[in-house]
């Protein structure tokens, strides 16, 4: 199969994203002089910018490479909330199923940049679990999207946030596992070891070495091979994808595995290389089943989007010529 031809097949898939989703507002200036008040520099706005941040930002990913995307998730019924859904259905996300709640407010992350550096920023959020009367409307939402649209591919993205609860995603894979449909995650520590069963499970080095509580000083195949092993006994899992910051990404499932080395790239901002990471692997993955090409390709996307300042999506015309460079021989 051709890139351009894989490329085509990702308008076949459908792709469901259910995590935390937040609002990344951006305040571009100057540091011309410090504050006479206190030691700081005194950025002067000339700018402000909205982007879709959290589990959204993986949506964004996906939708940017032509799937069809739903978000599911919980916001407040504030400005914020109302921000994101405007941001969202600019975008092609659809957001039919997406929850909005007096009890919580909507996550956001302000960053004050200047001459592309972050100089400070302000967060705005809950992160306590969603009610159970939440969960409930979460399922009910899943189900009838399952009815509707029926996805082929779920990810579950998790900042710590409160959405994803472990009752939450119990039900979710369950309801996966009973309908035919795929699986992905971007765990963090708190619900670390409740994915049990799914397809690909997709932590960084770092959340690795807490969730096992081990030490692993050389990256080398044999030693994650291991921590796959490790990792299985606990969550009966089909596929590890460990991404390794500039060492690159690991990926093993059944009888393959590989190390797979960064590409160099001019690193401007790292923020949402991870979700760029999950959004392109699941989506390969759902069109191919393929994990060797997915873990490829998400390797690239990660790379790729380092080099933009801020959260960004995949540019899809660069990350198709980036494939053909790299991969094809």
């Amino acid at each position: 199969m051709s890139f351009e031809t894989l490329f085509t097949d990702f308008t076949k898939v459908k792709v469901a994203v259910i995590g935390d989703v937040m609002l990344d507002s951006y305040l571009f200036g100057n540091v011309e002089r410090i504050s006479p008040e206190a030691p700081v520099p005194i950025v002067a706005i000339k700018q402000k910018e909205y982007r879709i941040g959290g589990a959204g930002n993986v949506a964004l990913n996906i939708v940017a490479l032509g799937a069809e995307t739903y978000i599911f998730s919980v916001t407040g019924k504030d400005e914020d909330g109302e921000i994101l859904q405007k941001l969202y259905k600019e975008h092609g996300i659809n957001t039919n199923y997406l929850i909005q709640s007096e009890g919580r407010i909507t996550t956001n992350k302000t960053r004050i940049m200047s001459h592309n550096q972050q100089m400070m920023r302000l967060d705005k959020e809950i992160t306590h679990d969603i009610s159970v009367e939440e969960i409930q409307l979460l399922i009910n939402q899943f189900q009838q999207c399952i009815q509707n649209n029926k996805p082929d591919i779920v990810v579950f993205e998790d900042y710590n946030k409160g959405v994803l609860t472990p009752s939450l995603i119990e039900s979710i894979i369950d309801l996966c596992k009973q309908h035919g449909i795929h699986t992905a995650v971007d765990p963090k520590k708190k619900n670390f070891f409740a994915y049990k069963s799914v397809d690909i499970f997709k932590p960084n080095l770092k959340e690795v070495k807490e969730g096992l509580n081990i030490s692993i000083d050389a990256i080398h195949q044999t030693h994650l091979l291991t921590v796959h092993a490790l990792l299985q006994e606990k969550l009966q899992h089909k596929a590890s994808f460990i991404t390794l910051s500039e060492k690159g990404v690991f990926y093993a499932i059944e009888q393959s595995s590989a190390l797979i080395a960064t590409h160099i790239r001019n690193i401007a901002d790292v923020s949402g290389a991870g979700d760029t990471v999950i959004a392109v692997a699941s989506l390969v993955y759902a069109a191919t089943k393929d994990m060797h090409l997915a873990a490829e390709m998400a390797n690239i996307a990660g790379g790729l989007v380092c080099e933009e300042v801020g959260t960004a999506a995949i540019n899809k015309e660069k990350f198709l010529l980036e494939c053909q460079r790299l991969l094809q021989v």
